[in-house]
């Protein structure tokens, strides 16, 4: 399935080693998307020439500026960064340069369904389901929705082989 931007997955090195990470099968199920796996990146790494008002970051940030119903439309680029809610603000200690661009905060309004992993917040999604919901927010429906199957079945598979679940 092709989105209405070029995905870029930025995963921590140690949840690249996580067997149940949902980054790769986010990667898989979105044509244009690349996985990028470390702890440090320059802007031109990551986004290329692309001006900084076309690229978006996903993350919660509190301060800077978040991208608007306007502004969504001249988005080229979206980022999301994969791992622990810890070891992600690790990385944007790290690579100052995340925090100053457009950011895109979700506000989910229904638990995860990532059911054998937890989260420390309520409302706390999976990497598959952030990408889905951001996507879905940037083309303005809902067709991103059924890339959330893959999560389904794994999360599935895992309950069948007797997995407890993380909730």
């Amino acid at each position: 399935m092709a989105a209405p931007v070029k995905l870029i997955i930025w995963q921590e090195k140690t949840e690249a080693r996580h067997p149940l990470s949902t980054a790769p099968l986010l990667n898989l199920s979105i044509q244009n998307s690349v996985l990028l796996q470390g702890d440090q990146y320059d802007y031109g790494e990551v986004f290329g020439s692309l001006p900084v008002e076309q690229v978006a970051v996903l993350y919660p940030l509190r301060e800077g500026q978040a991208v608007t119903e306007q502004q969504k439309r001249d988005i080229r680029a979206l980022l999301i960064i994969d791992g622990t809610w810890r070891k992600t603000r690790k990385l944007m200690l790290q690579n100052p340069w995340l925090q100053q661009l457009p950011f895109i905060r979700l506000q989910p309004q229904t638990t995860s369904r990532y059911t054998i992993r937890t989260s420390p917040h309520e409302f706390g999604l999976s990497t598959i389901e952030a990408g889905v919901a951001a996507l879905n927010w940037l083309s303005g429906g809902d067709e991103f929705d059924r890339v959330l199957a893959v999560l389904d079945r794994l999360v599935d598979i895992q309950l069948s082989h007797g997995h407890k679940g993380g909730k």
